[in-house]
């Protein structure tokens, strides 16, 4: 089970990446419009931190996505 969660973490974070180049923001910048500390993004970007439900909300509404694309398995 833990490697099935460490493949969807790392999907999670291919996707917050992917979406935060295609919309050209740094790292710093998505986490003010999220109200998040850069460190946060870093640490989700790499894999290394479980958001909450309420933390991905936050995220698509700075990534300008749907939860649901966010989610998807993979690209």
């Amino acid at each position: 089970m833990k490697n099935y969660d460490e493949e969807l973490l790392k999907n999670l974070a291919q996707k917050i990446k992917y979406y935060r180049t295609k919309l050209g923001l740094s790292q710093e910048k998505l986490a003010e419009k999220c109200d998040f500390d850069r460190t946060y993004i870093s640490l989700l970007e790499r894999a290394k931190r479980n958001p909450s439900y309420l933390s991905l909300e936050k995220l698509c509404v700075g990534l300008e996505i749907e939860l649901s694309e966010l989610l998807k398995w993979k690209q």
